[in-house]
Formats: structure tokens, C-alpha cells, sequence
């Protein structure tokens, strides 16, 4: 199955801010619950300030509980 474009795009973001070094992990509190996440972020720089783009956050737990692979057929 392809991956729709925006999240092919994003993603190709993703491995840049990676491989230039502009990835963090930052606290955030999640939006609706309040409740601690963390979330990988691409820091970069718009003049003297920072812009941080969230791309998701961390799993809590064992991740492989939350996720089931895609269908091989």
C-alpha cells in the first residue's frame, strides 16, 4: 500500500531535520488530557527565533501492543 503523500512529505522532513542534527525530544502536555507526551520534534530557526514542528509523540508502554503490522496480501 503507498503512503499518501502529505505523510510521505513529512516524513522526508522527518530523516532531514535527522540528519542535520535538528531533532528533539521535548515535555509537552497533550492538548485535550493535560497528560505528560513526548514528542519528537524538528527545531529550526526563523531568524533569531526557534520553530519546533511536532511530528507525533512516544508510545507509552510496549509499542508493539498499541500497533498491529500491516496485512502482507
Amino acid at each position: 500500500m503507498a503512503i499518501p503523500e502529505p505523510y510521505r512529505r513529512n516524513f522526508e522532513t522527518l530523516l532531514r531535520a535527522a540528519a542535520d542534527g535538528n531533532l528533539a525530544l521535548m515535555e509537552c502536555r497533550d492538548a485535550l488530557t493535560g497528560v505528560p507526551r513526548y514528542v519528537v520534534t524538528a527545531v529550526g530557526r526563523d531568524g533569531d527565533d526557534f520553530v519546533i514542528t511536532p511530528f507525533g509523540h512516544l508510545q507509552e508502554g510496549n509499542p508493539f501492543d498499541a500497533y498491529i503490522p500491516p496485512d502482507p496480501g
